[in-house]
């Protein structure tokens, strides 16, 4: 099929991986399109040719089981076709879901663009509930080995991120500036005396905000603190190196990686619905998601451009980027010979010039 060809070209560019593989990814990208879902069974359904279903699933498990994935050749792939500007927002997060009594448990680290963030490592946590510094330190570590020579703004993080001993790896050399959320019980010393932070912003109204005038010391760091007043009436209270004025509206920008967990599960491509248990095997999943997830936004954007979507009367835009595209690409694709032109438009986005 000259889809799958010229699917396999682009990614040729880029991956350096054997034809055979490369046209596999590429059959796989088009029906995890086709099916919505990550369960290999379901994608078994939706390859093309006149192997049976039961010969394609047992495709699906080689790969799954035998090919080693070359995870810098991902990210480096990710950066180039999205083409993300620095200096870079980074946004870090655990996604989390169980499957019978399994835990599957995700440590991402992504970098914001367009309102999403772009996965570029991540890590299978073994346990239940919050990662910690150690498993923290090992992913950033893995970033930097790849992209260590790119300009970064701020890391940006959730209340689980927190610690003296998180603090102590992102403020040594190079230090690494942040926008971490931190509890509203957290001990705030100001030198003299210590407070907890919900008292020091009791005043806040609702959509009030506020900047401590002097560093606070948290974890044995000076820091600054800013905080604002939500409509729900808790505090959301960061903490940072630098610029406090702007560090309420920087911290939004860790929504991102919401955004992508969302896309990854069941607002697209229902990684839930994976019956994949041994940790290697869903890191590879992940990587074909995020080589789905660059397909479906740049489609998406592409399309923007050409007809741009007008706002509701609430503000919001009718659909979001990564769901204009992914429609567009489940239409087209169950049909490919009749959508061929926009087929091939739609992989635009994996040339290299």
């Amino acid at each position: 099929m000259k889809e799958i060809n010229l699917f396999r070209e682009k990614l040729q560019q880029h991956l350096q991986w054997n034809r055979a593989r490369l046209a596999f990814v590429s059959m796989f990208l088009i029906a995890l399109m086709r099916v919505k879902t990550v369960n290999l069974a379901e994608i078994a359904t939706g390859f093309s040719g006149y192997a049976k279903v039961e010969s394609h699933y047992k495709r699906l498990q080689r790969f799954f089981r035998d090919f080693e994935v070359d995870y810098e050749k991902i990210a480096l792939m990710v950066v180039k076709v999205m083409q993300i500007p620095e200096p870079w927002v980074i946004s870090i997060d655990r996604t989390d879901w169980e499957f019978g009594k399994t835990v599957f448990n995700v440590l991402t680290l992504g970098i914001v663009h367009y309102g999403i963030a772009f996965p570029l490592v991540w890590m299978m946590l073994d346990k239940k509930g919050n990662s910690n510094t150690r498993e923290r330190c090992e992913l950033c570590n893995r970033f930097l080995e790849i992209f260590g020579d790119r300009k970064i703004d701020f890391l940006s993080a959730d209340r689980e991120f927190v610690g003296e001993d998180w603090l102590d790896y992102l403020l040594c050399e190079p230090c690494n500036r942040f926008r971490i959320r931190i509890r509203k019980n957290t001990l705030l010393n100001d030198g003299q005396k210590k407070l907890r932070a919900d008292i020091c912003f009791q005043d806040l109204q609702v959509g009030q905000s506020k900047v401590l005038s002097k560093p606070r010391k948290v974890w044995n760091h000076w820091l600054r603190i800013a905080a604002m007043r939500l409509d729900d009436g808790d505090l959301l209270i960061v903490a940072t190196t630098h610029d406090p004025d702007t560090a309420i509206a920087d911290y939004a920008k860790r929504w991102a990686i919401e955004t992508l967990f969302g896309c990854f599960k069941t607002r697209g491509f229902c990684l839930e619905s994976t019956h994949l248990q041994d940790p290697e095997r869903l890191s590879k999943l992940i990587a074909l998601l995020t080589l789905a997830l660059c397909w479906a936004f740049s489609s998406g954007l592409w399309l923007a451009q050409l007809n741009p979507l007008k706002p509701k009367k609430h503000g919001r835009l009718p659909k979001s980027i990564f769901r204009l595209g992914f429609d567009f690409l489940r239409h087209i694709i169950f049909d490919l010979h009749l959508n061929s032109q926009a087929f091939f438009n739609s992989i635009k986005f994996l040339s290299c010039t």
